[in-house]
């Protein structure tokens, strides 16, 4: 029997509140090189002392890259996963400032190959469609996207799971609806999205993670529940699936961009089969972005979870 987590009182919220407030208070006026010493350090803390988060991220990548990389490589993966993904959330209160700015869209421009893809190919595919299903999986900044979407004009709703500390939920959730996104709970989301796609707007979700409702897709070379809600929206609705993501390059605030081509529901006999090829190839095209940047993806996450008495999937229509 599954235990029920313990819920925080108000004071260990607050002290939440207060640490994240300061972190974010001090990464607004250091320079980047102090943030990712700040990144590497907290990354380090989880890496060495979650033996848990770091046993989960190393054995994700052992079975993800078995006889392509060694052990050594693999511990420095892991260990580079957990600073990436602090350097996630403090580098863009760096870079928020630059998407507040009434030229955001041309400093952007200039600073990574990225924004060029996305606002010459995913924003024409937004136009052409009538509304997208954008998705990306947890590597690089992908805080980054929907920022870079309400630059170029693309009307988003973005899929976020709520936290546990209110107090917390409100900083966070603030400052990221700051650029016009639209920021709607995990939960129950799905009449929401379906609106949003009959309005002609896009979506975004992060559909990488292990779900108890999902259905068996292949992901490096294992069986791993991936939801089918992004494949179900575009089969209902006759809208693409557009794979994108925002890597880290090696120069300060440069930015590797990715935009994969459409992924268009076909002619089918079979809803289900349908379903499960656009779930396919949508978690294929992630997995080659991840392929060229392991370091950055959040291995700490236990992907390949099994549930007990999971049911076979079944179409909602």
């Amino acid at each position: 029997m599954k235990k029920k987590r313990k819920k925080k009182g108000k004071i260990t919220k607050i002290l939440e509140y207060s640490l994240a407030y300061l972190i974010i208070l001090i990464t607004q006026f250091v320079p980047l090189k102090v943030v990712k010493i700040i990144s590497s350090l907290l990354g380090d803390l989880l890496y060495f002392l979650s033996k848990k988060r770091r046993n989960i991220a190393i054995e994700n990548l052992r079975y993800a890259f078995k006889g392509e990389k060694n052990e050594s490589d693999i511990k420095k993966i892991a260990r580079q996963s957990c600073r990436s993904f602090f350097l996630t959330f403090l580098e863009i209160i760096k870079l928020r400032y630059l998407f507040t700015k009434p030229d955001a869209l041309s400093r952007l421009r200039s600073t990574t190959e990225y924004l060029d893809k996305l606002f010459l190919k995913a924003k024409k595919l937004h136009d052409e469609s009538d509304g997208c299903i954008f998705v990306t999986p947890h590597i690089g900044n992908w805080e980054i996207l929907p920022q870079v979407c309400a630059a170029v004009g693309i009307p988003l709703v973005v899929v976020a799971r709520p936290l546990e500390n209110e107090y917390l939920q409100k900083l966070i959730f603030e400052s990221r609806s700051q650029s016009g996104q639209i920021i709607i709970p995990k939960k129950n989301a799905l009449f929401t999205l379906q609106k949003t796609l009959q309005q002609g707007k896009s979506i975004g979700l992060l559909p990488d993670q292990s779900t108890m409702k999902g259905i068996l897709i292949n992901f490096f070379g294992r069986k791993a529940t991936t939801t089918p809600v992004p494949a179900i929206l575009a089969v209902t609705y006759k809208r693409p699936i557009v794979v994108v993501a925002c890597c880290r390059k090696s120069a300060d605030y440069q930015y590797d961009g990715f935009v994969s081509d459409p992924i268009y529901p076909g002619e089918y006999s079979s809803e289900k089969d349908e379903i499960i090829r656009i779930t396919e190839e949508m978690t294929r095209q992630m997995e080659s972005i991840i392929r060229k940047y392991p370091e950055q993806y959040l291995w700490i996450h236990n992907r390949w979870k099994t549930y007990r008495g999971k049911k076979e999937f079944m179409s909602t229509h």
